[in-house]
């Protein structure tokens, strides 16, 4: 199998992402195993995935299975067996590209993120994403899922409260900008 993991599967595996559960640290160090043993990843061959890894990944340092799986990445970055490089191509803004679907819906999909789409939609797929706890991902999985982008949740409980988070952390607004405005 093919696939393409996004940089905070990695995190969460390393233990570094906080606000992750046990259980999706545990899930995303198995998915990595499982990728590591058996399956394809696929790059970008301008290597802008590879470089996010490496900011945010370290190769050396307190060894865990994102590390684990960033060395993995290094070793078998050159190996047509283990890693597939394919090329994207990126609009007048560098992180933007060609293969990321134009869509009114996923107008302001995070920029930094789009890189993992267009690798996924150039390999000639879409082949899944594989996403850990980035609610953006999972508020425009249905935008996305349109658009024949796969998406590999591999921790819906937890990406569904920190969802729920930043929605209670933007409606309470919501009434006192109403309220300002009705007594102006």
């Amino acid at each position: 199998m093919e696939v393409v993991v996004d940089t905070n599967v990695g995190m969460v595996a390393n233990g570094v992402m906080g606000d992750a559960s046990r259980e999706c640290v545990i899930t995303c160090a198995r998915r990595l195993g499982a990728l590591m043993n058996s399956d394809r990843l696929v790059l970008d061959d301008s290597r802008r995935i590879l470089r996010e890894y490496m900011s945010n990944l370290r190769p050396s340092g307190q060894p865990g299975v994102g590390t684990a799986f960033l060395r993995w990445v290094l070793t078998n970055l050159h190996n047509p067996e283990r890693c597939r490089l394919v090329a994207i191509t990126p609009r007048e803004d560098e992180r933007d590209f060609e293969e990321f679907p134009r869509d009114a819906a996923l107008a302001h999909f995070d920029l930094s993120d789009r890189k993992f789409v267009a690798a996924s939609v150039a390999a000639n797929g879409p082949i899944p994403i594989l996403q850990a706890v980035d609610s953006a991902w999972w508020r425009l999985r249905e935008s996305l899922r349109t658009n024949g982008i796969v998406v590999e949740f591999l921790c819906p409980a937890d990406i569904r409260r920190f969802a729920g988070r930043r929605v209670e952390r933007v409606s309470p607004r919501a009434p006192r900008r109403a309220k300002r405005a009705r007594q102006n």
